[in-house]
């Protein structure tokens, strides 16, 4: 997969993106990943990119010349261009999912009071929010959604299997796991866990997982219950 990411902040992506599952992916040439300064695409002395909204308000708006110019040098007929912003619909596991599937992405990150809005109209394709709070621009956000679609790729997490069995893969919170000692402290691993017994296993976890959801995202648990019936019906 090829990411290319549209900042005025460049400075923060060193190191998030240089360890871990992220590198060892780039290494690979599992991911290419660049990172391009929106003030390269401008013209005057003073680089500038934000301007005041029209109509008056607070804050200043991103420019839409440097966006445009910025976007038609970097994209191409199979680029999908996403802006990340408060705006945007909601980062969620089916969303990584969707994301992962495309070869070629832009990631324009929004600063300042946000974008013009003819960049929206004319240039996006998404538009995506990590979370119902504002953030000081759109480099973390970023940032998560590159981690989130990295970790989906083939090969990258090394067990594939690993991406298909925890939190939100099937609309649930992850169920309680345990590893060696079986026992510390006191605080013992239920038993079932230890029985070898498979069936009884997933019917355990299958369990824990929804219970755990109910007691911590209630909406979760009615989603999936919801999408069921429809797959029954």
């Amino acid at each position: 997969m090829k990411i290319d990411v549209l900042t005025l902040f460049p400075g923060m992506f060193c190191g998030p993106l240089d360890e871990s599952i992220i590198r060892r992916a780039r290494d690979q040439k599992l991911l290419e990943l660049s990172i391009h300064n929106l003030r390269d695409y401008t013209h005057d002395r003073h680089r500038t990119v934000d301007d005041k909204p029209f109509g008056g308000g607070p804050g200043m708006l991103l420019k839409p010349e440097p966006v445009f110019e910025a976007v038609e040098a970097l994209a191409n007929e199979q680029t999908r261009v996403i802006l990340l912003s408060p705006a945007g619909r909601p980062l969620n596991q089916g969303l990584v999912r969707e994301l992962s599937g495309y070869q070629d992405l832009l990631l324009v990150c929004g600063s300042y009071e946000g974008f013009d809005e003819r960049i929206r109209e004319t240039l996006a394709d998404d538009e995506i929010s990590v979370g119902d709070y504002v953030l000081t621009n759109g480099a973390l956000p970023a940032m998560i959604l590159i981690d989130a679609v990295t970790r989906l790729l083939p090969g990258v997490l090394g067990d594939d299997e690993s991406a298909c069995d925890e939190s939100f893969s099937f609309g649930l919170l992850e169920y309680p796991q345990y590893t060696r000692p079986a026992d510390f402290r006191g605080m013992k691993v239920p038993e079932v866990l230890l029985s070898g017994h498979h069936a009884e296993i997933v019917k355990w976890r299958l369990e824990q997982a929804r219970q755990r959801t109910a007691q911590r995202r209630p909406d979760l648990l009615k989603a999936a219950d919801e999408a069921k019936r429809v797959q029954d019906n």
